[in-house]
């Protein structure tokens, strides 16, 4: 008896196994490879079903950004989680997350590329793309508050470790042979440390 094509699947795991071909077309072949036909192809189902799920390929890439912003969020959050209670050592596991294998991945990389490329052309993307930064912007805010840095400080503090975080981010996904992870780490917690203490 021959392989049927195309599987029932519950609807949100459906959704999920479309969000993360999404991301895997979006790293492979960019935004303008993006098509329902590719992302259908890639999770192994009908060009129909992306319709029929969301509508679209434009809603479905939205919804690929938020739930790929979801994952790194959830694996920074867990970070501070597992840190405990120091202010200072929550503060250096929510930046120090970043540089962790499973988010400094040029996988992830390419994705993102994408989707900073659709930030600039496609307004629900931007919307979307604000919405993130802010949130981490605010729990950075929060973590740096509970190191006791002044409230006219902090803001411009938390632009600058975000700036940071994610240059250091760049070259560990673009050149690992330069910079590892630990390195990283340790240039990242001079900087703060320096912030800190001015």
């Amino acid at each position: 008896m021959s392989k049927p094509g195309f599987t029932r699947a519950d609807p949100d795991a459906r959704r999920l196994s479309l969000m993360e071909a999404t991301a895997r077309v979006l790293a492979r072949d960019g935004a303008s490879g993006a098509s329902v036909r590719a992302i259908a192809l890639e999770a192994g189902i009908s060009p129909g079903l992306v319709t029929h799920h969301f509508g679209g390929v434009d809603a479905l890439i939205a919804a690929t950004y938020a739930h790929v912003g979801e994952q790194v969020s959830a694996a920074l959050d867990m970070a501070v989680r597992r840190a405990g209670n120091d202010p200072r050592a929550r503060l250096m596991a929510y930046v120090t997350a970043s540089f962790a294998p499973e988010i400094a991945d040029r996988g992830l990389l390419a994705t993102w590329t994408a989707f900073w490329g659709l930030v600039i052309a496609r307004g629900e993307i931007a919307e979307l793309h604000d919405a993130q930064y802010a949130r981490y912007r605010d729990e950075l805010e929060a973590l740096l508050a509970g190191c006791g840095l002044r409230p006219t400080a902090r803001r411009r503090a938390t632009i600058a470790i975000a700036a940071l975080v994610d240059g250091l981010w760049l070259e560990l996904c673009l050149s690992p042979g330069v910079l590892d992870a630990e390195e990283a780490r340790a240039i990242a917690e001079t900087q703060i440390a320096a912030l800190l203490a001015a």
